[in-house]
């Protein structure tokens, strides 16, 4: 494994990482909250996630608005909100849904920061699988004499540079998330 190869498959897990922690709640609106809810359209026979079925805005600090683009599901898309349980009352306004956030309590918010701590230290075992497995062919060069010991050593440490970078990377995004969950 090169380490351009070694760099893309650690930058997905940060992706993948940002990704999860968008549908965290902070004290703020945000279009991510959402955008992942699944709605069962046109009689039950389809499933699409809502990002795919309109637009989500934030009207202000506090409300999401969706924007279907097809009117005639509102109202399953009202229901799929509703049960998605994260406790938002959705409003159907027209041809528009609003979904008011409740502030958070502090349960709520330390919940929120336990999730996040799991989720940052799953972020980090997918950086360190992919160092461990680029470790491991390096292990190999050296064993199969492709390389030498001190060609290993100077790999490994370069290794644990990217490594390093990359952990730091998400520890940066999870310090941002909770302090947005603290309402700092």
């Amino acid at each position: 494994m090169d380490e351009n190869q070694i760099r893309e498959r650690m930058q997905a897990a940060i992706n993948n990482f940002q990704q999860e922690v968008l549908s965290l709640r902070t004290g703020r609106a945000n279009p991510g909250l959402i955008e992942k809810i699944e709605v069962e359209v046109y009689g039950g026979q389809q499933k699409m996630r809502l990002v795919e079925l309109g637009t989500i805005g934030v009207a202000d600090p506090r409300t999401l608005t969706f924007q279907p683009w097809d009117v005639s599901i509102i109202n399953e898309i009202k229901n799929s909100l509703v049960k998605a349980n994260l406790g938002f009352n959705p409003v159907v306004d027209q041809n528009v849904i609003r979904i008011g956030l409740p502030v958070l309590t502090t349960e709520q918010r330390a919940e929120y920061i336990k999730l996040l701590a799991k989720k940052t230290e799953e972020a980090k075992v997918m950086v360190r699988n992919v160092r461990a497995e680029a470790r491991h062919q390096l292990q190999e060069q050296l064993r199969n004499s492709q390389i030498g010991k001190d060609e290993f050593r100077l790999k490994e440490e370069r290794l644990q540079k990217i490594t390093d970078q990359y952990i730091g990377e998400i520890e940066k995004i999870a310090l941002a998330k909770e302090k947005d969950i603290q309402g700092e």
